[in-house]
């Protein structure tokens, strides 16, 4: 029995339950981390969003930041004992229409371009064409409403499959009013988390250290960040339909 954790980012599953992956794979628990948009960019400018997110991160292209990400998300996974699996679809500031228009060329709380009407259903038969039937998978909540998010979601429960949510951090530390509208309707379970777990999660989410700056604005910031979230319970809640 694994646990599948679909990550819409490389970073998204560590950041939200890096704790609780490492403790099952501490308990030899297979866990693995399976990043949705882990895609090449497609060819062509990145636009003017793009650009000042690469320059944030600190890189010079979107191929630079795509690659330098992968490694990221390898050594965190290795921290926390998760196996990766990287799907080929790219993050929305890169995705574009058949003749080479940028879909989300100014904002990523959007909704889904008409072009990716089908895209959900392509998700889902990818995730199913890796699935095992007794696998247990954990889908991000979409609290934020970052458009990769929700397809995320919308994908996973379009396999018709029992879910498992996970909260989406940062987003739900920066707005917790988010989270009683997406988990209308779910029922909550507390999955504790030892002080070591949490000293792993806070290592895997520092091993993204592209993303520091602009999730929490220093390494520092993070660690208090997620302690401040772990002291609520000790622990992570997961919902799912009871």
């Amino acid at each position: 029995m694994r646990w599948i954790f679909i990550s819409p980012h490389f970073d998204d599953a560590a950041l939200s339950c890096g704790g609780l992956i490492w403790e099952q794979s501490n308990k030899g628990i297979p866990v693995e981390i399976w990043t949705v948009c882990a895609g090449d960019p497609p060819p062509g400018l990145p636009s003017p969003q793009a650009a000042v997110i690469h320059q944030v991160w600190g890189f010079a292209s979107s191929e630079e930041a795509v690659a330098a990400r992968r490694i990221e998300n390898h050594d965190a996974a290795a921290i926390l004992g998760a196996e990766i699996v990287d799907f080929s679809i790219p993050d929305c500031i890169y995705r574009r229409s058949p003749s080479g228009e940028l879909l989300y060329p100014e904002d990523i709380i959007v909704p889904i371009h008409a072009i990716e009407k089908d895209l959900v259903a392509d998700i889902a038969q990818a995730l199913a064409s890796e699935l095992q039937p007794e696998d247990i998978v954990v889908s991000p909540l979409a609290i934020g409403g970052h458009i990769d998010h929700l397809l995320t979601r919308l994908a996973v429960e379009h396999l018709g499959l029992p879910v498992r949510y996970s909260s989406d951090i940062p987003y739900l530390l920066n707005n917790p009013e988010n989270l009683p509208p997406a988990t209308l309707g779910l029922n909550n379970a507390s999955h504790p988390i030892s002080a070591q777990g949490l000293e792993a999660w806070q290592w895997s989410i520092a091993a993204y250290s592209s993303q520091i700056l602009m999730l929490f604005g220093s390494v520092e910031g993070m660690e208090a960040a997620i302690h401040n979230y772990w002291e609520q319970g000790h622990g992570v809640l997961l919902w799912g339909v009871a």
